[in-house]
Order: C-alpha cells, then structure tokens, then sequence
C-alpha cells in the first residue's frame, strides 16, 4: 500500500492542556453566574415575601386599631374598660374586663382592643350576628381582639396570633413570617410614645396613637450567609440561622376617641 500524501499532524500535550483549561473555566464561570442570579431571585423572592407579611399584619392590626373605642350613635353608656391595653413584651391573657400580660418567648408586645359588637364595625355572619378577628361569633357586648407574635407549635415559624371574644383564651395565627412586634404609645399631650409598661391602668383611656413595628423573617436559612438587620429598637443585629429579617413600621390613631391629635409628634408636653 502507498504511504498517504499528507502528513498526518496531532495536537500538543500543551494545546490539549490549554483547551482543557479554558473548558474548565467556561464551565465555572457559567455556574458562578447562574447561582448570583439564583441567589438575586431568592433574595428577591424572600424580599417580596417580608413586605407582603409586614403590608398584611399592618394592615389587620391597623384596622383594629382605628375601631378602638368604637360604640354606635345612641348606644347606652360605655364600658368601663380602656379601648386599648398593652404588653410589653408580653401576651395579654386574663379577663377582658382585667387583662394582665404574660410573658412571651419571641419578646412580642401584645395589645387588646375593644369596640362595640355590631354588624357595622365587624363582618357579619351568615347569620347575621357580629364577628370577632378569626370570624367566630361573638355574643357579648363588646368585640374584644388580642394580636400578638410567638413560634407555632406545630411547625416552629413565627406567625402573628390573635384571640378573639368569639372563643376567649384560644389563639389562631393569622400571618406566618412575623416574628415580633413592638407597640410604642402616644398619650394625649406627650411629645413621645411610650412601651406599655410605662402606662398605668387608669391613663390607658388618654392612648390617642399608637406607632407599630413588625419584625418579618425569612424562609429560607443559608448556611454561609449571615446578613444584618435593625430590629425595632433600632440596633444592628446579626441573623445566626441565616435568615434576612426586615422591621416596618406604621403610626395609627384611633378614630374614636375623643380629642385625639392630627399629629402626635406635635403635641406640647
């Protein structure tokens, strides 16, 4: 057989060490931008899930709020009790004429909030009786709603609770994510908001405002990660189980007490 007319040519060990090399580093560069852009979507994700469960405690506790106090034109004389009692930090629990506070793991502030029961202030049932926060029935005279933020017992997440006057002493969550709240209270003619704890029983009728912070977390832990967040006092804090954490804050008045002001910040002390 004749030999070929064309000399037969084969890559180098070098070249064959060049290509290989530059393979690799193709192959690590996608895979270092596909997990930024998956870590960006994640954030992203968690980021968007914090504001929905802040934007959804917020507004259940602010509605509830706005309604202490609350009795319909014509009513008799009302009650005795304060339209609004605090703890802090603590679950309020006892009666509703006497709340008193029990202390929380999750250092959560808790807060009662009383109105009239009618099928005006609350959504009625399909029976047409007034409706605490969970939607049960409540007999009485007077919606009594208690809100405050503690680990499920279940699966361990922090949810915001509430009990109603519908099935006193028995607490359902209401939105998961929400580890802590903190109330800070403006008494009338005060130039700053006060915990709970510095409120005696019978100045509770002088709340006109009441400043909310909600501390929302995460669900998803990273194992390298460990972000830092303000909480609602206002220090920086290091999240150890990897969770980004967020606070968000609100300023309400009650719509139904009397001489309330426009701006609390405002009043002269």
């Amino acid at each position: 057989m004749s030999a070929s007319r064309y000399p037969q040519c084969g890559h180098t060990l070098l070249e064959l060490s060049i290509s290989v090399a530059l393979g690799l580093l193709i192959v690590l560069a996608t895979i270092s931008l596909y997990r930024g852009q998956r870590f960006a979507y994640d954030h992203a994700t968690e980021t968007t899930r914090l504001r929905d469960a802040a934007s959804t405690a917020l507004d259940l506790i602010g509605q509830q709020v706005q309604m202490a106090g609350f009795a319909p034109a014509g009513a008799g004389q009302a009650d005795a009790s304060p339209p609004l009692f605090g703890c802090s930090p603590g679950r309020p629990t006892g009666s509703d004429a006497a709340p008193v506070c029990e202390t929380l793991a999750s250092h959560s502030d808790g807060i009662v909030v009383r109105y009239a029961a009618d099928t005006i202030s609350t959504w009625p049932s399909s029976s047409g009786l007034p409706t605490d926060c969970l939607g049960q029935i409540s007999t009485g005279e007077w919606i009594v709603n208690r809100y405050y933020a503690k680990a499920s017992s279940s699966t361990v997440e922090p949810e915001l609770y509430c009990e109603g006057s519908g099935k006193p002493g028995t607490g359902q969550p209401l939105v998961e994510g929400i580890e802590r709240i903190k109330f800070g209270y403006w008494l009338r003619d005060a130039s700053f908001s006060v915990d709970a704890s510095a409120i005696s029983r019978e100045r509770w009728p002088l709340v006109v405002a009441v400043d909310v912070c909600v501390l929302a977390r995460g669900d998803s832990p990273s194992a390298t990660a460990r972000p830092r967040y303000l909480d609602c006092d206002g220090a920086s804090v290091v999240s150890t189980d990897g969770r980004i954490r967020q606070v968000f804050r609100r300023r309400i008045a009650p719509r139904n007490i009397a001489n309330a002001p426009n701006s609390p910040g405002a009043a002269s002390s």
